[in-house]
């Protein structure tokens, strides 16, 4: 089964999140922060991340270096969930595996989901 990290400090939509991933199929872990995220991914490596850019504790871009930085999770894709303008994602993000703007739906996560394992499927063949 797959599993999923969301990375969000905004409980509502963690749990949303986690209801609708869980309904797809797919196992979730939740984490409120970056530092959270990596010891949930020091407990058990997740296939790919769901990841807040804005989040007190160690935002989303420090988790993204601190990950980059660690051999045994850069090569998990990450989904960047973020309120912020466009630009300014793409400049903290830096080899993330898609982005999408709050407000986002339940089904554009899932897409985004399937076709970036889908894509690292692809690229570990």
């Amino acid at each position: 089964m797959t599993r999923v990290l969301v990375v969000d400090d905004e409980a509502l939509i963690a749990m949303a999140l986690e209801a609708a991933l869980e309904d797809a199929g797919y196992r979730v872990e939740t984490a409120a922060n970056g530092r959270q995220g990596l010891e949930r991914l020091a407990e058990a490596r997740a296939d790919i991340v769901l990841l807040d850019m804005m989040m007190p504790v160690m935002s989303g871009p420090a988790m993204l270096k601190a990950m980059a930085a660690d051999p045994g999770l850069r090569g998990i894709p990450v989904i960047i969930l973020s309120s912020l303008p466009k630009a300014t994602i793409q400049a903290q993000a830096d080899g993330t595996a898609a982005i999408l703007r709050k407000p986002y739906t339940a089904d554009e996560v899932l897409e985004t989901i399937q076709r970036v394992l889908g894509e690292a499927g692809q690229a570990r063949t």
